[in-house]
């Protein structure tokens, strides 16, 4: 059995771009796939297997989803501060 290796092969990212022929291209691509891509000194783009993965088996929308339902406002926090202030308009509590 062969073993994988740890980034993409050239063929591999050619079948994920297919029709694409120019690296800047197939970059842009992947990008908005969500994968993270460098570049290798000939200009193709470089994949790492894990971060394909990742994105195709939905790691990206589960982080996602955990940010949003982990990034909310401190609105009790904001209006004490506000009320705090020496200076400036000064907000009643409810």
């Amino acid at each position: 059995m062969a073993e994988l290796s740890a980034y993409l092969s050239d063929a591999e990212i050619d079948d994920i771009c297919a029709p694409l022929q120019v690296g800047a291209a197939k970059c842009k691509h992947l990008q908005r796939l969500g994968l993270i891509v460098k570049r290798k000194a000939n200009g193709r783009p470089l994949v790492a297997r894990a971060e394909f993965e990742r994105v195709m088996t939905g790691g990206q929308l589960i982080d996602q989803e955990t940010k949003s339902s982990t990034s909310q406002p401190d609105v009790v926090g904001l209006q004490d501060f506000f009320q705090k202030r020496k200076n400036g308009t000064r907000t009643q509590g409810r």
